[in-house]
């Protein structure tokens, strides 16, 4: 199979926008609860009128401080439940909310703010303010600081805007109306701006949260997010919530998520892998440090074998007595670690794995992985309860074709693919075919029944565990500007953070061994030497500047020899050939991960 097309749930939107899903809660489910708000260890409830009312009173500060219909207004924060409210907000100001990683560098605001021409920002702490104020093109007019009551100060200055003024800036946004420009990492340095509409998040949550009902749709259903809401996961998930009324949390500061979870008690969670490759590492960690450990790894075949006896459709009873065993001794623990009522979770942004794939159903928290892009406003396949398939990314989303390419390429088309890259003709022509499928750049299949597997990729962007996305050019040509650097390759795809192998230039290495009194040492000799490390290591720390904290570059090696024509690294135009450096150096990158 090449092709495969899953019919819509829910039509492309011919009217509406994404504040019909506040107000129309607000107006038929007024005291219904769909968010919490964080108070002390607790949680506050918040109905979805007093929410609608929140955000319209936000809304009415930024009409009052001169934000138009299709202005831009930035947004630089964690995940927390004021992001949310200014998401909404802006939307029934009629404006574009563009995020920023409160990670981001200078240089990447700056470039972000600029080309995005934002009429104001909202960052979240004083620190951000000292950031991003230096670099504000002189279209940006405004800053807020939620710290410092952000929210309150522009419910003040709107207290005069009426709502009649609200419903004629809502009325203006239909589903083609641009809805939000989120700026992801290409091959090249400048990060793009994907474009995506109304339309585009009202039929993603809306087949999303239909077909995956018996999750979204749930009696007394909760999530709780703590996915960067900056990333187009996150977003999906907020909006998801929203558009099925799913109780809300947010969840700012991952070393308090063990906490929230369990205060918070949500019913299923939505991650990236990393968070599952944790959540296993510390059960392991834990068990081994109590003499346990020879139980757990028993415990973790066991259910990987009753996850794959359950394909099957043949549960041995010897595995079926085994697996009642250590669902007491240590399944219930890994649940009670997700809060207690987790049934099941979405995992999305790079590959779980088969292997955790099948423990964590085994161990009764069924994971479903998901595949897709931010520009395809996040899941374009989605496996489901009742269409799950462990090691694949599943089926296309309902109204979404997944199509394979003579090469291999995944194709995607659908209404929730992106209008396209904001100013740039040049990367829509690239990345559109004739016939209007998206080329994701991933390499994969599909089998007999539809399920599609991710096998590779077609692009040289990396994606780390945590599903961050790389471009590896910004890392490598700064660090090449260094002279005594030669070639640098910069790995981590599925790994937890980004490293890289450094090459050392044979010509200019020489000087600085005579001036540092090392004239003797071979290459391989300086390659290990303390001091000459350091000068890379404050070459990489200069590099890292031009990047968040989740793209730089935390470890490093040096290597004995330079890449080379000869050595079957370089190809004729000197560009490094990645698939052959990664062979021939597996155990280096191995070592810079062990």
């Amino acid at each position: 199979m090449n092709e495969v097309t899953i019919n819509s749930i829910i039509p492309p939107a011919a009217a509406g926008n994404l504040t019909n899903l506040i107000a129309e809660r607000a107006h038929f489910e007024p005291e219904r609860v769909i968010v919490s708000r964080p108070l002390g260890d607790g949680w506050q409830a918040v109905t979805a009128k007093a929410y609608e009312e929140e955000i319209k009173a936000v809304a009415k500060g930024f009409i009052a401080s001169g934000i138009n219909v299709g202005d831009r207004v930035a947004i630089m924060a964690k995940t927390r439940y004021e992001w949310t409210v200014l998401d909404f907000a802006i939307w029934y100001a009629g404006a574009v909310p563009v995020p920023i990683y409160e990670t981001s560098s200078a240089e990447q605001v700056d470039w972000i703010l600029t080309d995005s021409a934002a009429v104001a920002i909202i960052v979240e702490t004083p620190a951000l303010v000292e950031l991003v104020t230096p670099v504000m093109p002189a279209s940006c007019k405004n800053i807020w600081n939620i710290t410092y009551n952000a929210l309150a100060t522009l419910a003040h200055d709107g207290k005069d805007v009426s709502d009649e003024e609200i419903s004629k800036r809502r009325a203006a946004l239909k589903p083609e109306t641009l809805a939000t420009l989120i700026y992801t990492s290409g091959t090249t340095g400048k990060p793009k701006g994907v474009q995506l509409t109304h339309g585009n998040f009202l039929s993603e949550c809306g087949n999303v949260v239909n077909g995956a009902s018996d999750l979204f749709l749930k009696p007394g259903g909760s999530t709780l997010l703590f996915l960067p809401v900056a990333h187009v996961f996150g977003r999906m998930v907020q909006i998801g919530a929203i558009t099925a009324g799913l109780h809300l949390a947010h969840c700012s500061d991952l070393t308090r998520l063990p906490k929230d979870l369990g205060s918070f008690k949500p019913t299923f969670v939505l991650a990236v892998p990393r968070i599952f490759e944790k959540i296993f590492n510390g059960a392991e960690a834990k068990a081994e440090a109590a003499g346990k450990g020879k139980i757990f790894h028993k415990a973790a075949e066991v259910a990987i074998a009753y996850s794959r006896a359950l394909d099957a459709k043949s549960v041995p009873p010897l595995l079926k007595l085994q697996h009642g065993l250590f669902d007491k001794l240590v399944y219930s623990k890994i649940r009670a670690g997700l809060g207690g009522r987790v049934e099941a979770a979405i995992s999305g942004g790079a590959p779980l794995g088969e292997r955790l794939g099948h423990f964590y159903r085994g161990a009764g928290v069924r994971v479903l992985e998901g595949y897709g892009l931010t520009e395809t406003t996040a899941g374009a396949t989605l496996n489901l309860t009742s269409a799950h398939k462990v090691g694949t990314v599943g089926k296309p989303i309902p109204g979404t074709t997944i199509k394979i390419a003579e090469d291999g390429e995944v194709l995607i088309k659908g209404p929730i693919v992106m209008k396209g890259y904001w100013q740039n003709d040049a990367a829509n022509d690239e990345v559109f075919t004739k016939d209007n499928y998206f080329k994701s750049g991933d390499l994969g299949k599909l089998d007999d029944e539809g399920y599609l597997s991710i096998t590779g990729r077609k692009k040289e962007l990396i994606v780390t565990a945590g599903g961050k996305n790389v471009a590896p050019a910004v890392l490598e040509d700064r660090l090449r500007s260094n002279p005594l650097i030669s070639q640098c390759m910069v790995v981590g795809d599925n790994k937890p953070f980004i490293a890289a192998l450094i090459t050392l230039d044979p010509d200019s290495i020489r000087p600085w061994a005579v001036a540092n009194k090392k004239e003797n040492a071979s290459i391989a000799e300086l390659a290990k030497d303390p001091t000459l490390i350091a000068v890379i290591q404050t070459a990489v720390d200069d590099t890292n500047k031009a990047v968040s904290r989740a793209e730089s570059i935390r470890k490093f090696s040096i290597l004995p020899v330079d890449f080379t024509i000869a050595g079957g690294q370089l190809t004729a135009k000197l560009s490094v050939k990645r698939h052959v450096v990664s062979q021939q150096f597996a155990s280096e990158i191995d070592e810079l991960f062990a």
